[in-house]
């Protein structure tokens, strides 16, 4: 199967499966979308989305939150992996958003990625959920499947994003981009060494 054979392949059942997907991070603006995608870092959302809601009900906004200390951060959000790392960037950014951004979530990559925590991967996806910039955010589930799938080498995560952003239409990374989330969590599992799901068997048997 050639590339472009291929990535209508995938596209086709992913649009079938997953027509509209829905942000899996539970929020109620930019800046809870922020932290959520900033908590959800070696973590999974359905763990965010259970952290959130008493975090949130605290301070939903970066003058709320900074009016919290680090350690009140930090218990909110005790039972989630790499806590005291996260309370601190979480503490940080909000003074950051004040000092620099009145406030304001930044809606371009070089000023998110400024901000304490925020790598290029949690940029991009608030550029592409929460700005419509398009954008390829490359998780572990895509990662891997991209590799399954021989739309990258698996390298590295950069390689991965540069790979896919060449395979499919600039339109169409930001829904991609949560079809592959869903996708690999509910049929593209990594504990399969010998995946068989949909995708996985039409492209080797094409």
């Amino acid at each position: 199967m050639k590339l472009s054979d291929k990535t209508k392949f995938v596209i086709s059942v992913l649009n079938e499966l997953y027509p509209e997907p829905e942000i899996p991070l539970e929020h109620e603006n930019n800046f809870t979308f922020l932290v959520a995608v900033m908590l959800s870092a070696q973590s999974t959302d359905k763990k965010v989305n259970q952290i959130t809601p008493k975090l949130f009900a605290r301070a939903n906004t970066p003058e709320m939150m900074d009016k919290l200390s680090e350690k009140e951060i930090r218990t909110l959000i005790r039972e989630i992996g790499l806590a005291p790392t996260k309370s601190k960037n979480i503490k940080r950014t909000c003074k950051q958003l004040l000092e620099k951004h009145g406030g304001e979530i930044p809606d371009n990559f070089e000023e998110l990625e400024e901000l304490s925590g925020v790598g290029h991967k949690t940029a991009s996806v608030v550029m592409a959920q929460a700005f419509n910039v398009p954008a390829f955010p490359v998780d572990t589930h895509i990662h891997r499947l991209a590799f399954r799938w021989g739309l990258s080498n698996g390298k590295n995560v950069q390689t991965t994003e540069k790979d896919l952003k060449s395979s499919f239409k600039k339109k169409d990374w930001n829904r991609l981009h949560l079809q592959m989330i869903f996708y690999g969590r509910e049929h593209c599992q990594a504990k399969k060494r010998r995946c068989e799901c949909r995708i996985c068997e039409g492209i080797k048997n094409s």
